[in-house]
């Protein structure tokens, strides 16, 4: 979705210092203020985004922890320095600065061809989807809100859980979506159309795992109540002080579940028994941060009864699975039917060197050879990809480099500029590139080759990897580096398991590269 353009006007709340970046990681550590209840943020949410972004885009004088990063003759982003002993460690994965990662480099829905799933809580009733944003009977200003955020009709997910969130009397969810599905805007409309905007106190309550999440949720409340003025928002987030005894008369709160918890019972700013709506979204990233979970269940047990609750994960492990059962009663569930993801349309190789620099030779060799629109090359440490993408450089490569380290505002950034071409080479470890897809990747280099913390084949990054070269009905080519006896016997095992072969190509024979382009 777009950077709203909401005029200084508008009755929502917005954060103060959305410019101010915290740390994506968890909620303690934000730096940012929004306003107290009852003040008005006279900078817009989607000026204070612009400035980030502005912030991000000029790479040119970013400093990283300890070591240094510089733009090569090109502006693309180049370690100098990268001794640092933690560069050397496999990226750790955080879900939080992932799923805040895919809400910023996401212009538009992703088209979905996932096959949706509806098990209803009772079977006999009949099962409602909606075509279109009418069928649904929404507030005017609503409606209007809807389309000027330019959604045209709902999407795979919005046509089946919108009937079940907006049904009277409503009805109570566990939904399955991914980052860039329409579900925030789903779970944003069943909270506005609950809302009695006479009553002044909360009615709804939405719990986001980090502060930026809370922030990008909001920003979408502000962008489908924006005919709406009567409505109001306030964020429950660390650093939002309230002289003690007051009470909160703003519609929607929206906020982490620390600061919820506090505001609910130590606090009492929110009376609990009179919250219509309970939102829980990002369950998956909630229970992977210490101590969510509890605060997370302790806040749906003040709620009423006739409360309804809806949940929302991008992936439903046991562990999640066994929270959503507890936070959600009786639910009707919603799941995305995984669709096979296929290696039919890419061509597989791999390539025999001895050690990192022969592995770079064979790089430059299949260059010279072939042309290349964009390449993803992936690496198993950050100091591998540092120094791969200053070796590139050095060749006259136009080269970005993604690395764990990074802000996620940074990384939207690079991901920005790799998409529209201004580097046609993204060097990148596993983690920063979770569900990035740029159209123009035809070929995918496995500079390392993924293995699992045991050293194992991780199937599932290769599939994930090596199939963004195949998309959009394309032919892909995927090249995998092999440096040992170890990675020759990885390679063999992922052979084994998707039973496909994986072609030797000979990297110094010129007219073998030229006839796989073809």
């Amino acid at each position: 979705m777009t950077s709203p353009s909401v005029g200084p006007e508008r009755g929502l709340l917005r954060p103060h210092g959305a410019h101010d970046r915290a740390s994506p990681a968890s909620e303690s550590a934000s730096t940012s203020v929004p306003p107290a209840p009852g003040t008005m943020a006279t900078d817009s949410w989607a000026l204070a985004v612009d400035e980030q972004e502005a912030a991000a885009e000029s790479l040119s004088n970013l400093h990283l922890k300890e070591e240094k990063i510089k733009p090569d003759a090109n502006g693309a982003v180049v370690k100098t320095n990268a001794n640092s002993e933690k560069a050397d460690e496999e990226e750790k994965e955080d879900r939080a600065a992932q799923s805040l990662l895919n809400k910023l480099i996401r212009s538009n829905l992703v088209d979905n061809t996932n096959q949706v799933e509806v098990l209803q809580r009772d079977p006999n009733s009949p099962l409602y989807s909606v075509k279109s944003f009418e069928e649904l009977r929404l507030k005017p200003q609503l409606l209007q809100g809807v389309y000027a955020m330019g959604f045209n009709r709902p999407s795979k997910i919005q046509e089946n859980a919108l009937p079940l969130m907006l049904a009277e009397p409503p009805q109570n969810l566990i939904a399955q979506s991914q980052s860039g599905t329409g579900k925030t805007a789903a779970f944003v409309l069943a909270m506005l159309s609950q809302v009695e905007p006479a009553n002044r106190y909360p009615q709804c309550l939405c719990l986001s795992p980090t502060y930026e999440l809370a922030l990008q949720t909001g920003k979408v409340i502000e962008q489908m109540g924006k005919f709406y003025p009567e409505l109001k928002l306030a964020y429950a987030v660390r650093g939002n002080k309230l002289e003690r005894g007051q009470k909160i008369s703003e519609h929607i709160v929206i906020g982490t579940p620390g600061t919820v918890l506090d505001w609910c019972s130590k606090l009492k700013f929110i009376d609990p028994k009179k919250i219509k709506v309970f939102v829980l979204d990002e369950a998956d990233v909630m229970i992977a941060t210490q101590g969510h979970q509890d605060q997370s269940i302790r806040i749906q047990r003040m709620l009423p009864r006739n409360c309804q609750m809806l949940l929302f994960s991008a992936t439903f492990e046991d562990s999640v699975w066994k929270f959503a059962q507890k936070v959600v009663p009786d639910p009707n569930i919603i799941k995305l039917k995984r669709e096979e993801e296929t290696l039919d349309t890419i061509k597989q190789y791999y390539v025999l060197c001895n050690n990192r620099d022969e592995k770079f030779q064979a790089l430059c060799n299949l260059y010279g050879a072939i042309t290349i629109a964009q390449a993803m090359i992936f690496c198993h440490t950050r100091k591998t990809a540092s120094w791969l993408a200053a070796e590139l450089s050095k060749e006259g490569h136009q080269v970005a480099l993604l690395s764990g380290e990074m802000m996620v505002e940074q990384r939207a950034a690079v991901i920005e500029r790799f998409r529209e071409g201004k580097e046609k080479v993204l060097v990148t470890t596993n983690v920063c590139a979770r569900g990035i897809d740029v159209e123009q990747v035809s070929v995918v280099i496995n500079f390392d080759l993924p293995v699992d913390k045991d050293g194992n084949p991780d199937n599932e990054t290769y599939l994930h990897r090596i199939g963004r070269t195949g998309r959009f009905g394309k032919r892909g080519l995927a090249v995998n580096m092999v440096d040992s006896k170890h990675s020759m016997n990885i390679l063999n095992r992922i052979q084994e398991h998707f039973n496909k072969k994986i072609e030797r190509l000979d990297t110094d024979d010129l007219d073998e590269i030229e006839k796989i382009a073809n």
